[in-house]
Parts: structure tokens; C-alpha cells; sequence
């Protein structure tokens, strides 16, 4: 059966674009067609220009000139810098806004072919106030914050690729709820230039797609390098820590199930599991984590709390006061917390092929007013872990939950290669 353009995979688009057989206008206008008919339900975008997306893809059908992402569509968090279209960051204080350049990873894309589809939903600030944007396979339910439109559009295939950044959990946890692939780097490996900040310590951008191959694709671009394929993935059973945390009873019971249950596949295939821990260290992190991350989104709001508090939702301005409540020397203090829980994981993780964990305590939660704990993704952010979800699991209510895979720092291709095996196994 004919598969309609905007259901392909980033990776299977590039290679039909290139033997002839598909038109970056022809990807545009079947992306376009399911903007138009799932939109209205579903609220991923802060901005579209159909227009804009056609001219584009009639320019890059035109072009002899092909780069890694030639003809394809990607969309970014609306926090993200570009120079042709607003950003508003979420918040009715920037409507309208046009910065006068592009981000450095928007740059990246578009010197790479690809057409910037447009701009994705996302909460207020990259904080908790929510978007307007639901899960796809649910309305009722939340798709995750704070890239909530980026993992909705590409869940719903309306986009192939799409970048939303991650301060605690706002990359992996989203990916996890609508069931899409995800990467959050390490810390610093995709440049944040461009985009604004919530706590700078913590903040890196990551990429979605439907497919292991598809971040190997997007994560070469963002990173200027040469593409190296996953294909298969590893050619050898891996050595995998499992990391449960002592904040493991707070996960849904069929969460924890259903990972004991992908692990047992796993150990059958020819993996070596071995149970790591940080006794009486996730709580504490976890505790270190807000307050560097209160302290430092205090700071990056200052301006808006000063000039437009009425436009900032309750939680953003509880969110600077919050950060003018904690001292410099407390601050210091979480930092140094941080900085030893950071050293330690990399040490006792560091003799392992990857470590595996939940994406999310479970499905996402029903409503729109909570995008979910940040439980099972806190700690690789702050340890500057590399990390990926899996979208492997299906929840009782039939949605999607993840499996996510932690790599070494800087190990991003190791990283695909063993989540691309993993997945093979179970999925």
C-alpha cells in the first residue's frame, strides 16, 4: 500500500528525494494537508505559513545544491530564534515578536536543505504553564511540557523532525507521552545560541523524529559533522546498567511492569544487566536541581517580571520570586551538589555501554493543567548524560510510554547504535 508523503520517516524521505522519486513540494503539501486537517484539534503550532512552506519547497526542488536534510520539513520550539518568522516563547508579552536572526541550530538546519515548517506550542517560559496543545492519542490527556508541540506534530505526522529544548525532563518526557523518538544531548553539544534561556546550567536543546536513523540525521546537522548511519545499530549484545532510583515507587505500576518486562527480553537476547544505585543521592539531586533552576530562571525573568508581571501566568511569577527567596550561597551550594552527583554517575556508569531507565513515571496525565514529573529525567540532565527515548511501551489506557537510554558525554553515535539494538529486541 502506497504510504502518503507526510507518514514517512525524515530518513525515508531523503532517500526517496534523492532517487527521484519524491518532490520536497510534494512532502510540503501532504505535511500541510494534515496541518489542516488535525490542527484545529490538536493545537501544536504557535506558527505556520503555508505560503511560506510551498515557496520554500519549490525553491529546494529548484536547487541542485543538496544537503543532509534537502527538502525537509522541520519545526522548532517556540523559543527558538528565527528571523522570518515570531517567537513569542510562549508568553503574551512577545506576541508578535521578530528576532533579527535565526538560532544557530535553525541556521544549521536551513544551510543543511531543510524548510522551516514553522513554530511549535510551548509552555509559558519553557516552565509549567501549560500551551493549549493535546496528546494525540488522547485530547483528554497532556502531550508533556515543556516541548509539547514538538513532540505533538511530529507524534501526528504533520512534521518528520522537530527541536524542543530540555531544562529537567522537557525533551525525553513529551517524546515519552506521544510515543516519538527523542535525544537530549549532552550539555553544550548542540548550541543553545538563539534560544532563550530558562537555567542556563541546565538548559540543552534536543531533536525529535519517528526513528533511531532519523536523530542520527538531524543530530549530525545540529552538530556540524559528517552523517554516520545507525542501520542496525550494534553488532554485539551490550553491557547495560539499570538505573531504577529510589524515586522508582512513584512510577505507574504498569510502568514498572512493563520495564521489568523489556529488561527480561533484553537479558534473553545476550545483554549483561547490572542494577546501579546512589543511595540516599536522588532525592538530594533532585532538590539541588530546583533550586539551581529557581535561582537561574529568577534571573532570566527578572526583565518580564519587572516591566509585565500582569502578562506572566501565577507560576512564572512564582518562579522569580521563588528564585529571589534563594540565597547566592544556597544556590552555591546546589551547584556544588550537582557537580559531585554529576561526577559520581559518570563514574560509576562510566564502564557500560548505555544505562536504561524510565522516560516517564508512566502515560501522560489526563488534563492539560500538569505536564508530568520530571522524576526519571532530572538526573542525566544535570549529570550532561546523553539521552534517548525509546517509544516502546503502550500504557492500560492504550498510550504511549518510553523506554529511555543513557549514553556516555559526547557518545551521541554510540548512543544511537545501542538504542537502535535495543529497540530491535523489543519492539
Amino acid at each position: 500500500m502506497r504510504r502518503e508523503p507526510h507518514s514517512l520517516t525524515a530518513s525515508e524521505a531523503v532517500g526517496l528525494m534523492a532517487a527521484g522519486s519524491l518532490t520536497a513540494e510534494a512532502l510540503a503539501r501532504s505535511c500541510l494537508d494534515r496541518v489542516a486537517e488535525r490542527e484545529p484539534g490538536l493545537h501544536a503550532w504557535a506558527h505556520i505559513d503555508p505560503d511560506a512552506v510551498l515557496d520554500a519547497a519549490r525553491r529546494a526542488d529548484a536547487s541542485t545544491r543538496r544537503g543532509l536534510l534537502h527538502g525537509i520539513p522541520v519545526a522548532f520550539k517556540d523559543i527558538i530564534d528565527t528571523c522570518d518568522m515570531p517567537t513569542t516563547y510562549g508568553s503574551p508579552i512577545y506576541a508578535g515578536h521578530r528576532p533579527v536572526a535565526d538560532a544557530v541550530c535553525v541556521a544549521l538546519s536551513r544551510e543543511a536543505g531543510a524548510i522551516v515548517m514553522g513554530k511549535t506550542a510551548t509552555t509559558e517560559f519553557a516552565y509549567r504553564h501549560p500551551s493549549a496543545c493535546v496528546n494525540p492519542h488522547n485530547a483528554a490527556h497532556s502531550p508533556g511540557g515543556s516541548s509539547s508541540g514538538s513532540a505533538a506534530a511530529v507524534a501526528d505526522c504533520m512534521v518528520p523532525l522537530s527541536v524542543g529544548t530540555q531544562t529537567s525532563g522537557s525533551v525525553i518526557r513529551p517524546a515519552a507521552y506521544c510515543g516519538v523518538h527523542a535525544i537530549k544531548p549532552t550539555y553544550g553539544e548542540f548550541s543553545f545560541i538563539g534560544v532563550r534561556h530558562l537555567a542556563e546550567c541546565l538548559d540543552t536543546l534536543g531533536c525529535m523524529g519517528r526513528s533511531v536513523e532519523d536523530l542520527a540525521l538531524f543530530s549530525a546537522v545540529l552538530q556540524m559533522r559528517e552523517y554516520r548511519p545507525v542501520g542496525e545499530g550494534l553488532s554485539r549484545a551490550p553491557r547495560l546498567a539499570v538505573y531504577r532510583s529510589e524515586l522508582w515507587d512513584q512510577a505507574q505500576p504498569a510502568a514498572r511492569e512493563q520495564f521489568e518486562a523489556r529488561l527480561a527480553r533484553l537479558s534473553r537476547a545476550g545483554a549483561v544487566l547490572t542494577d546501579v544505585a546512589m543511595p540516599g543521592r536522588d532525592q538530594k539531586l533532585l532538590d539541588a536541581c530546583w533550586a539551581v533552576t529557581k535561582f537561574e530562571a529568577g534571573r532570566a525573568l527578572m526583565h518580564d517580571w519587572r516591566h509585565k508581571p500582569d502578562l506572566m501566568s501565577p507560576a512564572a511569577r512564582a518562579l522569580v520570586e521563588d528564585g529571589k527567596a534563594i540565597g547566592l550561597d544556597a544556590y552555591h551550594a546546589a551547584m556544588r551538589e550537582i557537580e559531585q552527583g554529576r561526577a559520581d554517575l559518570q563514574s560509576r556508569l562510566g564502564g557500560f555501554d548505555a544505562t536504561l531507565t524510565l522516560s516517564s513515571v508512566g502515560e501522560a496525565p489526563h488534563g492539560l493543567s500538569d505536564t508530568g514529573p520530571v522524576l526519571f529525567n532530572y538526573l542525566w540532565t544535570l549529570a550532561w548524560m546523553p539521552a534517548l527515548n525509546l517509544p516502546v511501551m503502550t500504557g492500560p489506557a492504550g498510550l504511549p510510554m518510553g523506554l529511555q537510554v543513557i549514553g556516555a558525554p559526547h557518545g551521541e553515535q554510540a548512543l544511537l547504535q545501542v538504542g537502535r539494538w535495543i529497540e530491535r529486541q523489543i519492539a
